[in-house]
């Protein structure tokens, strides 16, 4: 894909994030006085970008430019680089790295959040850059996330490795590894459940695959991702403050961008827990998910691109 097709993707997928942060900084007076400060911060807060974040630009705006006249337009791009400046250290792409091989991430999630979609785009990423992929349905909970996983694979064209329902997913990810480990697979992505109804139930299931990979290769899992739904808005934080205490999540992607004028969540992520966004997505196409640029997004938000 070209660049200049996922830019395309990137406006229409931010432009409900876009037009609701726009409307909320409509009207700001045209001096920075802390009257229009305080103006500044409620829209950012209102467009979901979280009080910590709100409150770093609103200083940061100070700082620069207290008392001086600003346009519309000066405005938004002031509050595009006070948001790429948050984003940019959390801008980490998912890379292949892991030696020996295979690299085994796991992908956690609520159930609805687009994680077993994610899964086979992120597939189709590593195969783009001709590793070698192998997916694993560790969500045995559902008969329907086995199903789902496995149309989705054959769609990247890549294996899976699954059992029946309400199987041992430990069981399932011992022969995942074992499978990618004798056929040179670079990377293993596996599918976990997503319920969180019961906590214990999901921190036992978890710490017994972690247990499983470390008899198999002690650096497993390389990676422990979450994926976020973008249209949860702040509901999504508390989601990562679940999945750190259960998984320990190693980074986050944010799907479903196109569908919300919520994506400023994406920036209040990175200012609260500075976990490594690696991808995102707007849309269901495979090629709808990719690397985080946080200097496109930035802007895209900010309603200057």
């Amino acid at each position: 894909m070209s660049s200049d097709s996922w830019s395309d993707r990137i406006l229409g997928g931010f432009r409900k994030t876009s037009e609701r942060l726009g409307g909320n900084l409509t009207g700001v007076a045209a001096r920075l006085d802390d009257a229009a400060l305080d103006d500044i911060e409620d829209a950012l807060i209102t467009s979901d970008l979280g009080p910590g974040a709100a409150g770093r630009i609103r200083a940061k705006l100070a700082e620069k430019s207290f008392g001086l006249e600003i346009t519309q337009t000066e405005l938004k791009e002031a509050v595009a680089e006070e948001i790429a400046e948050i984003l940019r250290p959390v801008a980490k792409p998912l890379e292949v790295t892991a030696f020996p091989r295979p690299q085994v991430i796991l992908v956690i999630g609520v159930n609805g959040s687009g994680k077993t979609t994610t899964i086979a785009k992120l597939a189709h990423l590593f195969t783009e850059d001709d590793y070698g992929v192998l997916l694993a349905a560790g969500d045995t909970f559902r008969a329907a996330a086995i199903g789902q996983l496995a149309t989705w694979a054959e769609r990247a064209g890549v294996d899976i490795v699954r059992g029946p329902e309400g199987g041992d997913p430990a069981s399932i990810v011992f022969d995942a590894v074992k499978q990618a480990t004798d056929t040179g697979i670079d990377a293993l992505v596996v599918d976990t459940a997503g319920r969180l109804q019961n906590k214990k139930e999901l921190m036992e299931e978890l710490a017994k695959i972690r247990r499983v990979l470390g008899k198999l290769n002690e650096e497993a899992p390389h990676d422990v991702v979450l994926v976020l739904d973008a249209t949860n808005g702040q509901n999504a934080l508390s989601q990562i403050d679940v999945f750190k205490e259960v998984a320990g999540v190693t980074g986050l992607i944010m799907t479903k961008l196109d569908g919300t004028a919520r994506g400023g969540v994406l920036v209040a992520a990175a200012e609260q827990y500075g976990l490594p966004i690696h991808a995102i997505g707007v849309g269901e196409k495979m090629e709808d998910l990719r690397p985080f640029d946080p200097d496109l997004v930035a802007r895209v938000i900010a309603g200057v691109a």
